[in-house]
């Protein structure tokens, strides 16, 4: 009889992903892909070279279980009835093409909903994007590819990007052609069927959380560390009273609106430097300036913000270790003042932030947010907290250029949105010299998304260029 693989379960980083998931948005984030075409490309050879490097990624042929009560955590098995053309398709930008057009597709991409019954990504190459201008709509192309946070966290979305992008051995795409007849093939018959793994039974699946628990036994110790950690994690927002209120802490529907910004990397790391500060450092400044002048457009005032930083419990991730290990921290940033005052700030309040071990804070808020979310009141917490205004995610991404379908890769945009009540969120990935910097907002609490990137933009001038 054959004997079947781990029981391979969601970690109690994912179990946090999957219990905030009550409100009108999915818990979904992705990347967008820009990609140089003049050398041109094959639309079906591309989704077909794609499909082929799924073997790469076992996750993305997995699908996420439910279990029975009292067998443990939800599992991930493999999807006997994996189709990989449910997950990727192609489409042609909307004219007038450009970035702005790629980012709707990607915004209404994100906010649909991804079904647990099928392996929780997808991925749209879209083709004639351009530059907006209709003389070149073969210039570029993008890749979008979303997915659900219970899958990956930022570390883990990258090994999965660095598992389909090209590499060294990898063979030139070229269009496949039927050995009897010559004639070019142009339907890709994409990769499907059963996994090597099978579908555990109810007795293996409670004997496994059982055995489960009494290997937790001595990892008590360690676990109780790892709470303490987070009580040093979040002592800044345990206790302190309720911000105030803005029209930054709105309940937000489902649709997002995506805009960025691209920076010199190099800049950013030199201003840094000066002030013994982060890459992080300086956009968190810039983002409080930003988030003050438009809240001062409105008639309102507020002089600092909390901002929700997630902090990576990892230095990488590989694509057979993916899941969720990372906890966030509030940070105070300044919102008025002279702008390297302020990054001095900002450097001095983070790198207090750091003494906790990373990831530290999931230990006290995963057992919370899941409690909440069992009693029915997670949605309510969210849509009324007052204890963050945003959330800012940054992430070191490959320091030199990729390509895909021998294609260039000549932008990486980061896909995240907010949720609860948070209207606006923030996004940075640096990628081959630069940094991309994607505001994500609800288009209808935060219809002025364009006069903040405006701001942003006025603020990063102002550390980088004074």
């Amino acid at each position: 009889m054959p004997t079947l693989p781990p029981i391979d379960r969601v970690s109690a980083d994912d179990l946090m992903s999957l219990a905030t998931e009550r409100g009108s948005s999915p818990m979904q984030v992705g990347a967008v892909l820009f990609l140089d075409t003049r050398a041109g490309l094959d639309t079906e050879v591309a989704l077909g070279v794609l499909a082929d490097r799924i073997r790469r990624v076992p996750r993305l042929r997995q699908r996420l279980i439910d279990v029975p009560i009292g067998c443990g955590r939800p599992a991930w098995v493999d999807d006997p009835d994996f189709d990989v053309s449910r997950h990727l398709s192609s489409r042609v930008c909307p004219a007038p093409g450009g970035e702005a057009a790629v980012l709707d597709i990607a915004a209404g991409l994100l906010g649909t909903r991804l079904s647990r019954s099928r392996p929780l990504w997808v991925a749209v190459l879209v083709t004639g994007v351009g530059a907006g201008a209709p003389a070149s709509p073969d210039d570029r192309a993008a890749l979008i590819i979303v997915f659900h946070h219970v899958l990956a966290d930022g570390m883990g979305g990258l090994a999965v990007m660095s598992s389909l992008v090209d590499r060294p051995a990898d063979p030139l795409p070229r269009k496949r052609v039927n050995r009897r007849s010559g004639v070019p093939i142009t339907t890709i018959h994409p990769l499907s069927g059963k996994g090597s793994g099978g579908m555990p039974s109810v007795s293996a699946l409670a004997r496994d959380a059982w055995a489960g628990r009494v290997r937790v036994v001595p990892q008590l110790p360690a676990s109780l560390a790892r709470a303490v950690g987070g009580l040093l994690a979040l002592r800044g927002s345990i206790g302190a009273p309720r911000l105030a209120r803005t029209s930054l802490n709105v309940p937000t529907g489902p649709r997002r609106r995506f805009v960025s910004i691209r920076l010199d990397l190099g800049r950013v790391l030199a201003v840094g430097h000066a002030h013994n500060a982060t890459v992080n450092d300086v956009v968190l400044t810039a983002i409080g300036g930003a988030l003050h002048g438009l809240l001062e457009q409105r008639g309102e005032r507020q002089e600092t913000f909390v901002l929700s930083v997630p902090f990576s419990g990892r230095r990488q991730a590989a694509a057979g270790e993916l899941g969720n290990q990372s906890g966030v921290i509030p940070i105070r940033v300044p919102g008025v003042g002279h702008p390297f005052t302020r990054l001095d700030a900002v450097a001095t309040a983070t790198r207090a932030a750091k003494l906790a071990p990373a990831g530290a804070s999931t230990a006290l808020l995963g057992p919370f947010f899941r409690l909440l979310a069992r009693l029915g009141l997670f949605q309510r917490f969210i849509s009324r907290q007052r204890s963050i205004h945003s959330f800012v995610t940054n992430l070191r991404g490959p320091a030199e250029p990729l390509a895909i379908f021998g294609c260039p890769v000549t932008g990486l945009v980061p896909l995240t949105g907010p949720t609860g009540n948070v209207t606006v969120s923030f996004a940075v990935l640096s990628y081959a010299g630069g940094i991309e910097v994607t505001l994500a907002a609800d288009p209808y609490t935060c219809p002025d998304l364009d006069a903040l990137r405006a701001l942003l933009e006025h603020e990063f001038a102002a550390l980088l260029h004074p």
